[in-house]
């Protein structure tokens, strides 16, 4: 089995297991995944739960449809994650229920959405910078997510969703389970005290774990 081959398994496999675990309803959400000749998304209106791995879409990175179904009209916000985040091998994007849920609320810190409640988030996530508002396949969303890709791994778009960037499809898949468990954990906290990690707590998992926070 060759490489391609073998992504495009592994990406139906991880599609399959959000979509059964309800992280992906519907058509919603799309996965990829880098190439050394392009990358490979999944088609446009496709259920992540049933994918054929030859169907998958395979892209030049200029644009041009290379092989599978048409991809994803949300093509332009991986490519975008790519370019901001040279080292990303693969990216998962969904509109899961608390993710999302956090991306519709009023007064968020733009700048780093969900607070550092447990280690794994600090870890896995980093900061989450909020991205405002644009209706689905606008192309200025692109421009407003490559500014942040360099800084960031991860991002959530107002009133849609969260966008995740791993090395591989593995670690996307896992920071975006990460992400989806942390903003159910923030929303069952909000009339809480909550104790947060402090400074200390946090450097000590950038010097140990290489976190980005």
């Amino acid at each position: 089995m060759t490489d391609e081959n073998r992504l495009r398994e592994d990406i139906a496999s991880i599609g399959r297991s959000l979509h059964e675990r309800g992280l992906s309803p519907g058509s919603s959400g799309n996965i990829s995944a880098r190439l050394d000749d392009g990358w490979l998304l999944t088609p446009t209106n496709a259920c992540l739960g049933s994918l054929d791995p030859a169907d998958i879409a395979k892209l030049s990175w200029d644009g041009r449809h290379l092989s599978g179904k048409p991809a994803s009209k949300e093509a332009f916000l991986h490519r975008a994650m790519y370019e901001g985040s040279g080292d990303s091998g693969a990216i998962v994007h969904l509109h899961c229920t608390h993710s999302a849920a956090v991306s519709c609320l009023d007064c968020l810190d733009a700048s780093s959405c969900l607070p550092p409640l447990t280690p794994y988030f600090v870890m896995r996530v980093g900061r989450l910078p909020l991205i405002p508002y644009h209706r689905p396949g606008d192309p200025r969303l692109g421009d407003a997510i490559r500014g942040l890709a360099g800084k960031h791994s991860a991002v959530l778009l107002a009133n849609h969703g969260p966008v995740v960037a791993g090395k591989n499809l593995e670690a996307a898949a896992y920071a975006i389970e990460e992400l989806e468990e942390t903003a159910k954990l923030y929303l069952l906290l909000r009339q809480q005290p909550v104790r947060l990690l402090d400074d200390e707590q946090i450097e000590e998992l950038r010097q140990t774990f290489g976190a980005r926070w």
